[in-house]
């Protein structure tokens, strides 16, 4: 649980800053899934299943959605790098609801991502299609923990990130294959089924 102890700034400051300057999209799109290849010989990705959040010429980015870390009250969650109770909790006892955290992938795990069936919406939600989207903000936890968010949702912290040109080749090697996402594969399949079937969903290859 070390990744996701302190985590200052959680959701996310410096997300709109990677979404933001978004060039038009490549191949696999935003919503879709890369599925580590059994021969993938970086062990950060080994059996890693990623969703895809920006896929573009500057590069491409995405958070594991099987990898476990624990689980964490919202309220820890919401504690600043320095322990510091967010300002809200200490007065809404809802904040005390337990959830499940995953490692997102080995950048930046101070930062946090909801992802969340296409039912939830807020103004800074990215949209991700086959029925998914993102928010990255830290009101869609204290939504969940009101009940008043998405029904369905996965926490993780830190995210793979890309440059320019890199997926691509790694993909073109062989280290990564692409399948299409749905909410029953991202929030309901057990996480340790979850590389299996997504590897049995990849696309034809041509």
């Amino acid at each position: 649980m070390e990744a996701v102890k302190g985590l200052a700034a959680i959701l996310l400051l410096a997300v709109a800053a990677l979404l933001a300057a978004a060039e038009p999209v490549a191949e696999p799109p935003a919503g879709d899934l890369l599925v580590a290849s059994a021969m993938m010989q970086d062990p950060r990705f080994q059996r890693s299943v990623i969703l895809v959040l920006r896929h573009d010429a500057s590069g491409a980015f995405g958070v594991a959605i099987n990898r476990p870390l624990g689980t964490r009250t919202i309220a820890e969650v919401l504690a600043d790098a320095n322990g510091t109770p967010d300002k809200n909790s200490a007065r809404d006892a809802n904040l005390e609801t337990t959830i499940s955290v995953y490692l997102g992938g080995p950048v930046q795990p101070e930062y946090g991502f909801v992802i969340h069936g296409d039912d939830y919406r807020r103004p800074e939600t990215l949209i991700l299609g086959n029925g998914l989207a993102m928010t990255s903000t830290k009101e869609v936890l204290r939504d969940i923990a009101r009940q008043q968010g998405p029904k369905k949702y996965l926490f993780a912290v830190g995210y793979a990130g890309w440059g320019a040109g890199q997926l691509e080749g790694e993909i073109a090697r062989r280290d990564w294959f692409t399948a299409p996402a749905d909410p029953d594969l991202v929030f309901d399949e057990e996480r340790g089924a979850v590389w299996d079937r997504a590897l049995a969903r990849r696309m034809r290859e041509l």
